[in-house]
């Protein structure tokens, strides 16, 4: 099931998107529509909301006053926090029972309205983030004529949200609403169709980081390998042996769709380099620089694994800076990593390079696989392809247990003793 959001600031007509999707058939629903349900009359949103802002907030009814509420949180910015930390949980929860019962109607695609999506943080909950925008005047009059605000009204409730460009950066695709209805709805269309064909390609998972025999630290048969990262729900991975291609090449050629040939390089600076779509051995010890030049000289792509992983040379970030800019994929998650900071650091890494974010299990033992998805559609597999599919790609996973490095130890000690 395709998992979309669609979101834009406020007035940018991203209302009239989901309407016109809704005719279509999409399962639509709107954070909106949640936050009024979630206070209605008797309900423990309403309470909550009460016991927090006091009677005033609501009407002779007993209903909650939105005007009212409005007006104290665009001249409060705590009031505001508070009411979205007693409202937004209420609404995900919601918003997430919905979801479970489209999963299982068997919906192929489902769109959840959002307007405050980056400011909530759950930009990662989706596959897919279409953003609708339109120029600030035209959501002002907007707000003007449908939302009987005064202009300074208007003003503040759009600068309590994130700025559209940022916005624009982080989406997937964005509708631009600056023309006429017809204009927007017909855009709309087309997106739609885009979605609807894509929701059924379906998603190909990959592992784009992982250990064979051919590492010096593992000892899992390179057959073994894919054999369980098929049984886990991987369509496709990418052998990374240490410093070595044989294997990676042999698994390639007898399984051209579902190996992705690569190696991990020791740099002479001591920090790895991956390099995907290798045909020739890159040796270890080759300086970063020219080890990126020759990825690409071979038509590969050069991925950053691990940028600050503890107890590598370049932990505390000074090789990411430099060779991020350098690579073209940069891993967000690695599941041999314990310390979640590492992982995140290497995600704001990424965004601040405008970088394809990359995920492996980096895994040195079968157990391993199938700890890390990368998600994207379909593709064939060659270098520029995945390039594509990763700008539109999601990376999830689990850290491995910390019993994984016990079993490289073992490798090590293994390959170095006396074959009995």
């Amino acid at each position: 099931m395709l998992n979309i959001a669609l979101t834009g600031n406020v007035a940018s007509g991203k209302s009239t998107v989901a309407a016109q999707w809704a005719k279509s058939g999409v399962p639509i629903i709107s954070a909106d529509e949640l936050s009024r349900l979630v206070v209605l009359p008797g309900t423990p949103g309403l309470q909550a909301v009460r016991n927090a802002f006091g009677d005033e907030i609501l009407a002779a009814d007993g209903t909650l006053d939105r005007a009212r509420l409005r007006a104290i949180i665009l001249s409060d910015e705590n009031a505001r926090r508070k009411l979205e930390g007693i409202l937004h949980p209420l609404i995900w929860e919601r918003r997430d029972q919905w979801l479970e019962a489209r999963h299982i109607e068997g919906e192929d695609l489902v769109v959840s309205e959002i307007p405050l999506l980056f400011e909530t943080g759950r930009e990662d909950d989706f596959d897919v983030i279409v953003f609708v925008d339109a120029g600030e005047s035209e959501r002002i009059q907007r707000l003007i004529q449908t939302r009987e605000l005064n202009i300074e009204e208007a003003r503040r409730l759009i600068g309590v949200q994130i700025k559209a460009s940022v916005k624009q950066s982080k989406a997937d695709y964005v509708l631009q609403n600056n023309g006429t209805l017809e204009d927007l709805n017909s855009a709309a269309s087309e997106l739609l169709k885009e979605l609807q064909s894509r929701a059924d390609m379906g998603t190909l998972c990959m592992d784009l980081h992982l250990h064979t025999a051919g590492s010096f630290d593992c000892l899992s048969d390179p057959d073994a390998v894919l054999d369980t990262a098929l049984e886990r729900g991987l369509g496709r991975i990418a052998i990374t042996d240490h410093n070595e291609l044989d294997a990676a090449l042999r698994m390639a050629d007898a399984y051209p769709d579902l190996v992705i040939p690569g190696e991990e390089i020791k740099t002479a600076e001591s920090v790895d380099v991956i390099g995907l779509y290798l045909s020739e051995l890159i040796p270890k010890g080759t300086p970063a620089m020219e080890t990126i030049e020759r990825i690409r000289e071979q038509g590969g792509i050069p991925y950053l694994p691990h940028p600050y992983a503890a107890g590598k040379k370049g932990a505390d970030g000074r090789f990411a800076e430099m060779l991020a800019p350098l690579c073209d994929v940069v891993e967000i998650f690695n599941a041999r990593l314990h310390q979640p900071k590492q992982n995140r650091l290497a995600k704001e890494l990424a965004d601040r390079h405008g970088s394809l974010r990359g995920g492996g299990s980096d895994a040195h033992t079968l157990r391993e696989l199938g700890s890390v998805s990368v998600e994207v559609q379909p593709h064939p597999n060659q270098a520029s392809s995945l390039r594509l599919a990763l700008a539109k790609g999601r990376v999830t996973g689990t850290a491995s247990s910390h019993i994984v490095h016990i079993a490289s130890t073992w490798a090590k000690l293994r390959k170095k003793l006396p074959i009995a």
